[in-house]
């Protein structure tokens, strides 16, 4: 009996000494777990300042390099040279544009108010037809025809409406020297990401190799073809609408046409018709131009707007598996979503969420990458 209750007595002292490991061991678990979070956390809080300028250089950077790569010979294979030779281009291309806009807006609204504080703003006066025009027409016409007959009036009258204006105006100014600036660190931060291209492009297999079991250069390339495509289907066509819109403006003599050319480009990037800005213009050409040019400059403006039914089918897509109609979703769905950055974004995020989805639907694919399939191949 004595042999057995030592026995038991054993076993028991061995199960708590058991038990007392395993909960020491989910202790020691559960603080590394903590103050790995902990550490996740800091670093994370310590990049967000900077989380969407990194974004922007990446996607600018894939965007760009097979520019990159067709220079880089060029230049005697200097891959520093090449990527901040790229980088200045760049800045210039977009800049310039900027200063002249900024200088037309400002000169403007100076000669605008010069004329109106010596009395000789004058403003067309309205066509009889804009009064029969459902919804607006009659109040249109009234300001319209109180702005050509005794402006002075017209600013007393809608004096609120007009400082509320002035102050939005002023915030889109604002908000567009804050876009310039975040465009200026995001592209020397893509130059810096074109310099080390091959790094950063192997990291980021590596990444997704321990993500998604070998299938990292997989969704790698798959992401890197979305963005082109996004760059080539979207903001390379808002690029052509404002071109045209430029060049059908400036024949109209429409005032202001830096303005309106920034707006319709901003309209065609977040997928909204640029008809919307080129309608009131349309009016505008009808009331200070006869007829014909009017139609002319009307139908001109409308194949501006509608051109993107025909030329992202062209453009959006180009070169992948996915079909157009998905990245288009997800550009259009990431930019109310995420603004203008979702563009890129949600076109990823779908493109791979249909990727894994078309997988699972056809059955279980092992995508592997191109070192692995070398190695089985050589054993």
């Amino acid at each position: 009996m004595r042999a057995e209750f030592l026995y038991w007595s054993a076993c028991m002292s061995s199960e708590k000494n058991e038990s007392a490991e395993k909960i020491d061991h989910a202790v020691d678990v559960a603080i590394r777990l903590a103050l790995l979070g902990f550490l996740i956390y800091s670093c994370f809080q310590i990049v967000r300042p900077f989380m969407q300028l990194l974004v922007w250089g990446a996607i600018m950077a894939t965007a760009v390099y097979p520019l990159y790569l067709k220079l880089l010979p060029r230049l005697k294979n200097k891959e520093g040279l090449t990527a901040t030779l790229m980088v200045v281009v760049t800045l210039l291309i977009m800049i310039v544009p900027v200063y002249e806009l900024t200088i037309s807006f400002v000169d403007t609204m100076q000669t605008l108010n010069a004329r109106f504080e010596a009395g000789t703003l004058n403003v067309p006066p309205p066509n009889e037809s804009v009064q029969g025009w459902p919804i607006i027409g009659e109040r249109l016409y009234e300001a319209w025809s109180l702005a050509s007959s005794n402006i002075e009036s017209l600013v007393t009258q809608y004096q609120d409406e007009l400082a509320r204006f002035s102050q939005k105006a002023v915030g889109v100014m604002a908000g567009l020297g804050g876009a310039v600036g975040s465009f200026i660190i995001s592209t020397i931060i893509a130059g810096a990401f074109l310099a080390f291209a091959q790094e950063c492009y192997g990291y980021t297999v590596k990444v997704l190799d321990r993500i998604m079991n070998n299938g990292g250069q997989h969704f790698a390339d798959l992401g890197t073809q979305t963005i082109r495509s996004v760059a080539q289907g979207v903001i390379g066509i808002a690029f052509i609408q404002a071109i045209l819109s430029a060049i059908g403006l400036t024949i109209m003599d429409v005032p202001a046409v830096g303005v309106w050319v920034l707006l319709v480009l901003v309209l065609a990037i977040v997928q909204l018709p640029p008809i919307i800005v080129l309608a009131p213009i349309i009016v505008y050409v009808f009331s200070v131009n006869d007829t014909l040019p009017s139609v002319i400059f009307m139908i001109y403006a409308i194949i501006v707007s509608s051109s993107d039914a025909f030329l992202k089918p062209l453009f959006l897509g180009r070169g992948m598996d996915i079909p157009m109609p998905v990245i288009l979703l997800g550009a259009i769905g990431g930019v109310i979503l995420m603004g203008i950055l979702g563009l890129f974004i949600g076109a990823i995020v779908l493109a791979i969420g249909y990727t894994l989805f078309t997988n699972w639907v056809n059955g279980p694919i092992v995508i592997i990458n191109e070192q692995a399939a070398v190695e089985s191949t050589d054993e």
